[in-house]
């Protein structure tokens, strides 16, 4: 029914030198933060992730081969990542359950005080 997507805030070529491939012009760290969307709203969330990726080797770096100079570089980044804040736009069909429960509960309440009657 609902689909969670990603989008990128910040993409950053690092010097640093790959732990796969030792080169130091390949590294790009890539900060996406999370989008969730469905029938009656869209809200971007304040979750966000991050993905390493070597250009030159094409393999896909995990925090478990990070070295040291990588962590400091990407506490760096992530400091200089601002994401989106948070937010919800409902929908047209979220608008149109709301109008009409609004005059459901209208309806019922003006049956119930005697104001009109069927």
């Amino acid at each position: 029914m609902g689909s969670s997507k990603y989008f990128t805030l910040k993409e950053a070529r690092l010097s640093n030198n790959c732990p796969e491939c030792y080169s130091n012009d390949g590294l790009e760290i890539t900060f996406k933060q999370k989008l969730t969307e469905n029938v009656f709203y869209k809200a971007i969330t304040s979750e966000t992730s991050h993905h390493m990726h070597c250009y030159n080797c094409n393999t896909t770096i995990f925090p478990v081969r990070w070295t040291d100079d990588i962590e400091r570089v990407v506490k760096y980044q992530q400091r200089a990542v601002k994401p989106r804040p948070k937010s919800i736009k409902l929908k047209p069909l979220a608008w149109i359950f709301i109008v009409f429960d609004v005059l459901l509960v209208t309806v019922i309440i003006l049956f119930v005080t005697g104001v009109i009657s069927f």
